[in-house]
């Protein structure tokens, strides 16, 4: 791990008689990740994950955690953050540091999804959405636009000039679109915002879970279902839209919640959208580099890819 807090299982176990969620049986440090330190924890009521935050502060954290919270009441499968029992706080202190304690999600992740895979989640993205309609904390996408206008001229020096040119011309349509009455009509709420495979888990073909809500933000539902239709549905290889992938997730979307007429004029203005955010971060991380970042930063060049293909190839909705 990029960074790590030592967790004993004294701390474990005095951490887990303030959840009254059992006997500690064991914990195991998880390798991989570079924002947080992760645990299994498994006590003799079940199993969980416990994450110390490195990165994210305590006043920031309430929006993602309770926002797991209202959508694992709203019986959306998440990890369901575990609460004190005198307190009832699901944001927790240990080690110093602020910390979750949260159900762990059966199966894995399918990394080389099929149509039964992209239609569940597409059916499940839906559901989310319209469960997170409740939700009253706000906090915007933190990786939206003000934060793509920021970071562009940071990152533009460090690309050649064709693709600075690129950049430049699809930051400037995106701004221009999001001035644009139909961007207002947008239906907005909760969302993901970065519902990439390896943030799902399945058992076999049945969605089991989503899970790192940890660039959630309030934003438009369109934006979310680009983001997984960028991931879910092209060829990985070329950035190609897979039609038969795409339709899959659209189909299932749609039959919990249909697009509204604004979301189907900026279908594509959205899915380039996507591909720019993804663009600009993996710029961002592979350019700039945080220190003690252990794992290799993801190559720019797949979203620029992608965003290619979109703007040459805009698909159609049915």
């Amino acid at each position: 791990m990029a960074v790590f807090t030592e967790v004993s299982d004294k701390d474990a176990r005095d951490l887990l008689r303030r959840l009254s969620i059992g006997s500690l049986t064991e914990l195991r440090g998880i390798q991989g990740g570079i924002e947080n330190t992760n645990y299994f924890l498994t006590t003799d009521q079940g199993e969980y994950v416990l994450t110390l935050f490195e990165r994210l502060g305590f006043e920031q954290l309430p929006f993602y955690l309770y926002l797991m919270k209202h959508l694992a009441l709203a019986g959306i499968p998440v990890p369901d953050p575990q609460a004190e029992t005198r307190s009832g706080d699901i944001l927790l202190k240990l080690c110093g540091k602020p910390a979750a304690v949260v159900t762990r999600l059966a199966g894995k992740s399918q990394l080389a999804p099929q149509a039964v895979h992209c239609a569940a989640v597409g059916e499940m993205l839906a559901r989310m959405h319209l469960a997170g309609r409740g939700y009253e904390r706000q906090q915007p996408n933190l990786r939206g636009l003000p934060w793509w206008n920021e970071t562009v001229p940071v990152v533009l020096p460090y690309m050649d000039e064709e693709a600075a040119a690129m950049l430049r011309a699809e930051l400037a349509y995106q701004n221009h679109v999001a001035a644009s009455p139909a961007c207002a009509a947008l239906p907005r709420g909760p969302i993901h915002a970065d519902l990439f495979r390896d943030n799902v888990m399945f058992d076999g073909d049945r969605l089991t879970g989503f899970f790192d809500f940890y660039f959630a933000g309030v934003d438009t539902w369109l934006f979310d279902l680009a983001v997984c239709l960028n991931d879910w549905c092209i060829n990985h290889a070329t950035g190609a839209h897979d039609a038969q992938l795409a339709q899959a997730m659209l189909d299932a979307y749609q039959q919990v919640r249909p697009l509204e007429a604004a979301e189907r004029e900026l279908f594509n203005a959205q899915l380039r959208a996507g591909a720019l955010r993804f663009w600009i971060s993996r710029l961002w991380d592979y350019h700039l580099p945080r220190e003690a970042a252990l794992l290799t930063p993801h190559d720019p060049r797949h979203f620029e890819r992608v965003l290619r293909q979109r703007i040459a190839h805009p698909p159609q909705l049915a």
